[in-house]
């Protein structure tokens, strides 16, 4: 197995503990390719979401950028939601998981 795919399992568990549903494995592995090599840089892979600016981040960049939403108060409202059932306890907040999340959420799986 490559380290992507060792990833790949460990957000696919991340899903089933966190959210409590199994991961469409196929469009877990298309998020996560799509991220590039940030899933192997130890901050760039996570998202912090106590921190603002990152939450912008996130939405302009994947939700309005990749996914070609409209911007509006409902994209950081899902990006919170996400982040609540994520748990603010977990310091580990996968991007790939949090992304897939997201895509789901808004059904755009068929941007990938």
């Amino acid at each position: 197995m490559s380290k992507r795919d060792d990833l790949i399992e460990k957000y696919a568990a991340d899903i089933k503990d966190k959210f409590g549903e199994s991961a469409d494995m196929d469009l877990l592995t298309k998020v996560t390719i799509g991220l590039g090599p940030s899933i192997y840089n130890l901050d760039a892979s996570k998202v912090s979401g106590g921190d603002e600016k990152e939450l912008e981040t996130v939405k302009n960049n994947y939700l309005i950028k990749k996914l070609g939403l409209k911007d509006g108060p409902e994209l950081m409202d899902a990006i919170k939601s996400v982040m609540d059932k994520y748990g603010s306890s977990n310091k580990n907040k996968h991007r790939a998981v949090v992304y897939y999340m997201l895509c789901k959420h808004f059904n755009k799986a068929s941007i990938y």
